[in-house]
Formats: structure tokens, C-alpha cells, sequence
């Protein structure tokens, strides 16, 4: 009997050692590997860019153009800034695909048709809220430069390549900064309030 008590301890410690060792030979040894490139190609972004220039220089519209173009048929509205902006306040119709999830899965997912109408706009299209829209721009100056011109780092821009790249090519970028409280253009959300007018000329009578 104490021999077995003196056996149990010894059989527990060689168990725990072989589930060790089983547990450190099935650990990749990473030291040594040779990752191949990430996916990623400047000399394809620069060609993109080369061929989109021209593209787009041809599709950028007014507020009036762009509103008008989202009345017709097949013509989708895109907002590509983050979940959280959109739904605290977008233009009226708009969808949105954050440009963090632009992939060619999401795209075809979302846009059906390659050949549908997208307006696209961003930040920097709206003026007076900086809540909701701010303005994206990077202020390159400092002591060696204090005069240097801001750069203007509009998403419209990555999100007319990147359409266009994953082949959605009927691409139209609003080209004008719009004040927010322009009364040509509705917004929706969760921040806009809501005029029920009805009620409102209801209650006077």
C-alpha cells in the first residue's frame, strides 16, 4: 500500500512532463522564419493614382449637380467615414461603408451593380461642425517653416481610388465646401432633430 502512495506521484510528474513537452514541440519556432512581403505595393498605389488623376478631375460636381444626380435611378449615396459619424448624422439617403472595411467582398456586397451611380463626400466637404465633420488637414508647420500651406488629407480622395480600383468606376465627388445650415441639403441622424410639421401646423389650428 505505502508503495503505491509513493508510485501515484512519480506517474502524476511523468504526465505533467509529456503533456509539456507535447504542448512545446507543437509551438511554431517563429525565430527563423521568412515571412514573404505584405501585401502591400507603393508602385501600385502610384499607378492607380496616375490613373485615376484624369478620371476623377472629370467627375467633380457641385452641390447642385450632386443633388440632382441623387434623384436618379440606380445612384447610391456613399459615406466611408466611421460607423459612429454616420449614424449621429449624414446626408438624407446616404449609406455608409466605413473605408476601414473597404474590401472587394464588402463592396460587391453592398454595391450590386459596378455600374451604379456612387456620389461620394467627407469630411471636407462641410463647414460649421466640426463635431460631426471635421475638417481633415495637418498643419505641417513649425519653427523651420512657420509658413508652410496645411495639407488638405481628404478621405474623398483614398475613397475615389479605392472605388475605382475594385472596379467601381461611375464614381462622382462633391467638389464644393457647403456650409452645414445650406437649406438645399437634408441631413439625418441621430443628432439631427426631427421637425414633425405637420403636427406642429396641426396644433395652430
Amino acid at each position: 500500500m505505502k508503495n503505491q502512495f509513493v508510485l501515484f506521484p512519480s506517474i502524476l510528474l511523468c504526465c505533467f512532463l509529456s503533456i509539456k513537452s507535447i504542448s512545446q514541440s507543437s509551438e511554431m519556432d517563429t525565430s527563423s522564419t521568412n515571412y514573404p512581403k505584405a501585401l502591400v505595393s507603393f508602385s501600385d498605389f502610384k499607378n492607380l493614382m496616375d490613373e485615376v488623376e484624369s478620371h476623377r478631375y472629370q467627375r467633380l460636381i457641385s452641390l447642385d449637380t450632386f443633388l440632382k444626380m441623387s434623384e436618379h435611378p440606380n445612384t447610391i449615396i456613399l459615406d466611408t467615414r466611421s460607423k459612429d459619424k454616420f449614424m449621429s448624422k449624414h446626408i438624407k439617403g446616404a449609406i455608409n461603408l466605413p473605408f476601414t472595411e473597404f474590401t472587394q467582398r464588402n463592396l460587391d456586397r453592398l454595391i450590386k451593380d459596378k455600374n451604379a451611380r456612387i456620389l461620394i463626400y467627407c469630411n471636407n466637404n462641410f463647414d460649421g461642425d466640426q463635431v460631426y465633420f471635421a475638417s481633415k488637414t495637418s498643419s505641417t508647420r513649425s519653427e523651420f517653416a512657420p509658413f508652410r500651406k496645411p495639407i488638405m488629407l481628404a478621405l474623398n480622395i483614398p475613397t475615389y481610388l479605392n472605388l475605382y480600383g475594385y472596379g467601381f468606376k461611375n464614381v462622382y465627388e462633391l467638389n464644393e465646401l457647403v456650409h452645414v445650415k445650406d437649406r438645399r441639403i437634408k441631413f439625418e441622424g441621430k443628432s439631427v432633430p426631427i421637425v414633425i410639421k405637420n403636427i406642429i401646423s396641426l396644433k395652430k389650428n
